[in-house]
């Protein structure tokens, strides 16, 4: 196990920089919650390379959102990912109840996490090895995926 590290952001790309971070050292699971994915580059080649070789490995991937509107328009790449990995990855939207949850957070195998305090704003914090900082967003997370149904499901038509 590395050292514990918890580094501050304040910008869009020192968000996206430790976003993607949080990938590279998923290994087993990760899961992913925010309004829309809009501020995360789902779409971009490096994340889909990085998402692959996460799957390939064996990973699993689960995405909570609110609306998947900016995942079909604006990220045709994670659609093929989606549908090339369908067994590993799965995209369920939150009910009109829990629409209010305005946070975001990526946690990957429990050890690491990105929290933006609110999806309006990149400010956050992201912690690496550090298990006691993915407690909270970890039960978040297992409580919204709980409530929420599927969507963004794999097909053929319109990729």
């Amino acid at each position: 196990m590395d050292e514990p590290l918890t580094i501050r952001f304040d910008t869009r790309s020192e968000c996206a920089a430790q976003w993607r971070a949080v990938i590279v050292r998923a290994r087993a699971r990760l899961d992913m919650f925010d309004p829309d994915f809009s501020v995360f580059p789902l779409g971009s080649s490096e994340v889909d390379a990085q998402l692959r070789a996460f799957l390939h490995g064996g990973g699993v991937l689960r995405l909570a959102l609110h609306e998947p509107a900016h995942i079909e328009r604006d990220a045709p790449r994670f659609l093929r990912l989606l549908r090339d990995y369908s067994h590993l990855v799965e995209c369920r939207q939150t009910p009109r109840s829990l629409r209010q949850l305005t946070d975001s957070f990526c946690i990957a195998d429990g050890l690491h996490v990105l929290r933006r305090f609110h999806s309006d704003w990149p400010r956050g914090e992201a912690a690496f090895d550090v298990p006691d900082a993915a407690d909270l967003p970890s039960h978040r997370f297992a409580a919204i995926w709980e409530e929420s149904r599927p969507t963004l499901a794999p097909s053929v038509a319109g990729l």
